[in-house]
C-alpha cells in the first residue's frame, strides 16, 4: 500500500504543478492546418492552437490519450522541464535570473518545479521506507500502556465509589445523574467495575507476560506540547513517524515564506532586487534541495556506500547555493562565498524551526 500511496503522491505533485503552470509556448509543431472552428469556443482557428482559448486544434478520443495527457501533467513532456533541469542543476542562477527577466516560455516556473519535486521526493521516500504496519502502528508497548491507563481510570471511579457510599452510610444525600444513590445501588456498580477490573488484569497478563502492579503512565501537560511530543515518539515510534512524513510535505511550502525574508536581508543595502526575485531564488533552490534528496535516497536503495552518500550530501548544496547566488545576483568570488555562508546558517536554522513546528503538529 505504500508504494501506491508513493506513487498517487508523485502524480498529485505533477497535477498540481502542471495545474498552475503557464501554457505559453507549448507548440505541437509547425504544422499549419486550414483553419476550423475550435472546439471549445466556436472560434476560427488558424494553426495548432485557439487564438481565443489556447485548446488545441486537435483533441483525441482514444485511451492512448488520457495516458499521454497523463505523462505530460507529470513531467512536462512539452519539453519545458528538459530544458529547466540542466539549467537548475549546472546553472542555477543563470535559471533564476533569466526567469526574473521574463523568458518564461522555456521553463517550468518555480512553483511549479517546488510542487513537482518536492511530491516526488516524498514519494521516494516513501517507498524507500516503507509506511508503518499496523503492527508498529498499535506497538505491544502501546496497547499495555493504554490496558494500565484504562485500569488506572476504573480503579480511581471505584474510589470514588466507596466515598459516595460512605457519605450515603453516613446519611448524606448522594445523586448520580439526578437519581438518588443507595448504598445497595452503589455496590452493584463498585461489584460490576471489579469484575471489568479483574478482566482487564487478566487480559493484561496475556499481553504483557509481566507482573501487574499499578503502573501510572508518565502524562506530562505542556502549553507548548515537547514533552507530549517526545512521549508520543517514544510510545508509538512508527505512528509518530508516519504522522512527521505525512505532515511535512503538506506543509513543506511554508518553508517558501519563512526564507525569502532572510534572503532579503542579506541584500538589504540592495535596491535592484526585489521580494519577488528572492522568492524565485528560494523556490527553484528548494526544488533543487529536494531532486538531491531523490537522489541520495535512491543512492541508497541501490546500496552505494554510505560514505559516498554522506559526501554528496555534503558538498552538493553549498556548492549549488554558491554557484546560483553568484550567477543570479552577480556577485563576486568573496561576496558569493560570504553570503552563502551566512545563508546556510539560515537554512540550519529554518529547518530546526521547521522541525520543531512539525513535531508539535504531531503531538
Amino acid at each position: 500500500m505504500a508504494e501506491f500511496e508513493a506513487v498517487g503522491d508523485a502524480i498529485t505533485g505533477g497535477l498540481l504543478g502542471q495545474a498552475i503552470e503557464p501554457a505559453a509556448g507549448e507548440t505541437a509543431g509547425s504544422m499549419s492546418y486550414a483553419a476550423s472552428d475550435c472546439l471549445n469556443c466556436g472560434t476560427a482557428v488558424q494553426g495548432d492552437y485557439c487564438s481565443r482559448c489556447g485548446q488545441k486544434r486537435k483533441v483525441h478520443r482514444t485511451i492512448p490519450a488520457i495516458g499521454k495527457e497523463l505523462l505530460h501533467g507529470i513531467l512536462h513532456l512539452d519539453g519545458k522541464l528538459w530544458h529547466t533541469l540542466p539549467l537548475l542543476a549546472w546553472h542555477p542562477g543563470e535559471l533564476t535570473r533569466r526567469y526574473i527577466h521574463g523568458e518564461r516560455a522555456k521553463f517550468v516556473s518555480p512553483f511549479s518545479m517546488f510542487l513537482f519535486s518536492v511530491f516526488l521526493m516524498f514519494a521516494v521516500i516513501q517507498i524507500g521506507s516503507g509506511s508503518p504496519s499496523e503492527v508498529e502502528m498499535v506497538s505491544p508497548a502501546q496497547t499495555l500502556r493504554d490496558l494500565d491507563l484504562l485500569r488506572n481510570g476504573m480503579a480511581k471511579h471505584v474510589k470514588h465509589m466507596q466515598k459516595d457510599r460512605a457519605r450515603v452510610a453516613r446519611g448524606k444525600p448522594v445523586r448520580r445523574h439526578g437519581v438518588p444513590q443507595t448504598i445497595a445501588s452503589i455496590d452493584a456498580r463498585i461489584a460490576r467495575t471489579k469484575l471489568e477490573i479483574s478482566k482487564l488484569d487478566d487480559v493484561r497478563a496475556q499481553a504483557g507476560g509481566l507482573q501487574l502492579g499499578e503502573y501510572e503512565p508518565n502524562v506530562q501537560i505542556d502549553l507548548f506540547g515537547p514533552a507530549i511530543v517526545l512521549d508520543e515518539f517514544e510510545r508509538n515510534p512508527g505512528l509518530a513517524l508516519y504522522k512527521l512524513q505525512s505532515n511535512s510535505y503538506k506543509f513543506s511550502w511554508l518553508l517558501i515564506p519563512i526564507s525569502v525574508p532572510f534572503l532579503w536581508l542579506l541584500f538589504l543595502r540592495t535596491r535592484r532586487f526585489r521580494f519577488y526575485d528572492h522568492m524565485v531564488f528560494v523556490t527553484y533552490s528548494m526544488a533543487f534541495m529536494s531532486l538531491v534528496t531523490i537522489a541520495l535516497t535512491v543512492m541508497a536503495l541501490a546500496g552505494v556506500h554510505v560514505g559516498i552518500i554522506s559526501i554528496v550530501g555534503a558538498l552538493v548544496p553549498p556548492i549549488h547555493m554558491y554557484r546560483q547566488m553568484k550567477e543570479a545576483y552577480g556577485l563576486g568570488r568573496f561576496s558569493a562565498l560570504g553570503r552563502t555562508a551566512i545563508l546556510l546558517l539560515i537554512c540550519l536554522t529554518i529547518s530546526c524551526a521547521y522541525l520543531i513546528l512539525l513535531l508539535l503538529m504531531v503531538g
